[in-house]
């Protein structure tokens, strides 16, 4: 078999990937956060150019070609880094395809073919989505679209890598819970779709500038239930053009985003924690993971409020988020491959 075409070299770049992935979700929070998701005005190049005008001549000329837009390095080099690494974890599943078509004996473990291909299929829908970013000034469903396909993007990445047989761990301690592992797994898919949306609605307070629309923990302007817009807030139909920068909503609605993502995170600590305190009941590896993540996600979301969203802080937020759903993935799979087995084992009996 060619090296090229090796199964290590299938686990090697799926690695890489994963890695890869996770530094651009990473960085794509740290984009959104810093204002500089229109660091560049323009999609694929920056002004015009490979990388950010930077002489003299090059910045006047950026300037007179895009007289809206003024030239901030600064920025403009937040999103261009961005965009290298995005370009770069691209380029890494076109590589992963390319060998799971041609090893001769496919993909180890006789995983599918279909998942590398979903996953170029994403990255491509992502690689839209960053352009319509820009194209369309930040608009919000853009924004948070952009943002799920990121977390999408990583978590099937990881999907693809327990398959492959790296970083595959028990959910629960051997023989602790016979035939139980399908109620795992059960509980798992509930606890992802929770973060899924709770990733969502994330995306919608960051997309909207609504991150300080309370200033305070646990209530928001010293009232359990302040006055709220849901209606604006969550008005999916706005309309395409103006730029979005800063946000349009006025205050009551971005309280409603807000108090939703603060109720959101309330779900997510009901039912992960109780797949957590579960996973801890059977003796789970993957149990202080769960649990660990899910106290520091936490603990950034108020400190994010008590600390007048500090960029580092901000960032953490979206980094834990993202780890915490890699915990879950890990979880659902490995607990339907235990409940495979022992099925298995149960019919040869």
């Amino acid at each position: 078999m060619a090296e090229w075409a090796s199964p290590k070299l299938m686990r090697g770049l799926t690695v890489a990937a994963v890695g890869l992935a996770l530094v651009v979700v990473v960085l794509g929070a740290y984009t959104r956060l810093a204002d500089a998701g229109l660091g560049c005005p323009d999609w694929p190049g920056c002004y015009g150019h490979v990388g950010v005008p930077d002489t003299e001549a090059e910045v006047r000329a950026a300037q007179a070609q895009f007289p809206d837009a003024p030239v901030e390095m600064e920025k403009a080099w937040i999103e261009m880094v961005h965009r290298y690494f995005a370009t770069g974890l691209g380029a890494l599943i076109l590589g992963i395809v390319v060998v799971a078509f041609r090893a001769p004996n496919g993909i180890p473990n006789g995983v599918p073919r279909a998942l590398p291909v979903a996953l170029l299929a994403l990255v491509a829908l992502q690689g839209a989505f960053g352009a319509w970013t820009v194209t369309l000034k930040l608009w919000p469903q853009v924004v948070t679209a952009h943002l799920l396909g990121g977390f999408a993007t990583l978590a099937l990445l990881w999907l693809l890598a327990l398959r492959l047989g790296i970083g595959a761990k028990p959910s629960v301690r051997p023989g602790a819970v016979r035939g139980g592992s399908a109620q795992f797994g059960r509980l798992a898919s509930v606890a992802l779709a929770v973060v899924v949306l709770q990733v969502a609605l994330g995306g919608w307070v960051t997309s909207n500038y609504a991150a300080l629309a309370c200033p305070d923990f646990p209530t928001c302007h010293g009232e359990w239930a302040p006055a709220m817009d849901f209606r604006q807030g969550f008005d999916v139909l706005q309309t395409v053009g103006p730029n979005y920068l800063g946000g349009l909503l006025d205050n009551e609605a971005r309280i409603a985003i807000q108090f939703a993502h603060r109720l959101g995170a309330v779900a997510v600590l009901a039912v992960a924690g109780l797949l957590g305190w579960r996973l801890w009941k059977a003796g789970s590896v993957l149990a202080p993971w769960v649990l660990g993540l899910l106290a520091a996600q936490w603990t950034l979301g108020i400190l994010n409020v008590l600390l007048t969203l500090p960029l580092a802080v901000a960032t953490a937020h979206n980094a834990c988020g993202a780890l915490l759903l890699l915990a879950l993935v890990t979880v659902r799979e490995s607990a339907f491959q235990e409940n495979r087995r022992f099925v298995a084992g149960m019919a040869s009996e």
